[in-house]
């Protein structure tokens, strides 16, 4: 089987994390996977043995998701969208898949609706259309008016096999943020969380009694870094050590040593931050879909700081959701301060640490699954 993937992530990293996951399980289970990536490079995600092709990069201004903006800052121009546009199209072509994933759309990146549905349009029109499969997350960003989940209920109607939500049913089904109606509710069908295997511990022990701090792979945080290095001022007995995401790690490194205390570390992200969870004393971090996952994984006693700027709501519903299991608390971005931060992460490192989390996490897998039955079975688009 020849599946394709279609992801472009414009603030943080996590759409491209997610079906990082999704390529390996499927390479693992002997099919042909091309991943392509239209968001900034993230240079810490490994794609080894994926296909992975580059578009010309995009990101977002902000939380402004209507403005994009390409990789040196400016507003993307026609002519980068058309070469984005032609190379989609080519690789696709060339890939000849037997499975169209697009990720997220139709039920968000709105403002590259073009490009997407180009490729819909291109792969329904070939001899052997393959299936479209649609990959989302837990939780989305609600429609802002009805118009909007009307013309999300039309594209999936006219191009799409399958939604594939990558949670449990019974804890985020995607009724809680979207308006699920009849005919998306029978396309739907529910893999579970995916996941990452379980990282090992830290072959060198990193990590170990600090309390961590992330904010994922993309360009925001900044908030929460300088709220972590002021907690760390208040508190030498604790070590912090600071993990900057996004393509600016270096120079906001450079520029958080200046307010940096002894019992402090700053560097950008690494990739074997997974196998550190499991020996700090706590995580400090945003409460993405990865991350949430990433915690529960390892245990780690954990304060999620959810993002909420730009009236988002994603992060908040999953924190609040996380917030009942022992070890976790939430501070929400209108409440933090250096003194908040490390009170509560005082509080949380009294509870009785809990066990790894080691069911429910195989989305991945199931995933393969489906896509294998959806390849066998007649198409339910048009």
């Amino acid at each position: 089987m020849r599946v394709f993937f279609v992801v472009t992530h414009l603030l943080g990293s996590g759409h491209l994390s997610r079906t990082l996951v999704l390529a390996r399980a499927h390479l693992k289970a002997g099919h042909e996977v091309t991943l392509v990536s239209g968001g900034m490079p993230v240079p810490h995600l490994s794609h080894d043995g994926i296909t992975l092709v580059q578009l010309p990069a995009l990101r977002s201004d902000g939380v402004n998701f209507t403005r994009l903006l390409d990789d040196k800052g400016d507003v993307a121009p026609e002519t980068l969208m058309r070469d984005r546009r032609d190379k989609l199209l080519s690789t696709f072509e060339e890939a000849a898949p037997d499975v169209l994933v697009t990720e997220l759309f139709p039920f968000g990146r709105r403002s590259l609706s073009d490009e997407f549905l180009a490729l819909l349009k291109t792969a329904i029109a070939r001899k052997n259309p393959p299936r479209i499969c649609c990959s989302i997350r837990d939780i989305l960003a609600p429609p802002s008016k009805p118009s909007k989940a009307a013309r999300v209920r039309d594209i999936i109607a006219e191009f799409y096999d399958a939604i594939i939500v990558h949670s449990d049913p019974d804890v985020t089904p995607l009724a809680a943020s979207w308006p699920v109606t009849e005919d998306i509710s029978e396309k739907l069908r529910y893999s579970g969380f995916v996941a990452n295997p379980p990282a090992p511990m830290h072959p060198d022990a990193l990590g170990q009694g600090e309390v961590l701090v992330s904010a994922g792979g993309g360009a925001v945080g900044d908030a929460l870094y300088s709220a972590a290095l002021g907690a760390a001022k208040l508190d030498g007995d604790l070590h912090w050590r600071v993990l900057v995401g996004g393509a600016d790690a270096p120079a906001k490194c450079a520029a958080l040593k200046e307010l940096c205390p002894a019992n402090a570390t700053i560097e950008p992200a690494r990739p074997d931050f997974r196998q550190m969870l499991h020996r700090a004393k706590a995580s400090v971090s945003m409460c993405g879909y990865n991350t949430a996952l990433d915690i529960l994984q390892a245990g780690t006693p954990a304060v999620f700081v959810p993002f909420d700027a730009g009236g988002e709501v994603e992060q908040s519903l999953r924190a609040s959701a996380l917030a009942k299991i022992a070890g976790i608390r939430v501070v929400n971005s209108v409440d933090l301060q250096p003194e908040t931060l490390l009170n509560t992460v005082y509080s949380v490192v009294q509870d009785l640490r809990r066990d790894p989390q080691t069911q429910g996490l195989d989305g991945a897998n199931r995933t393969v699954e489906l896509l294998e039955t959806l390849v066998k079975a007649p198409s339910h688009a048009g």
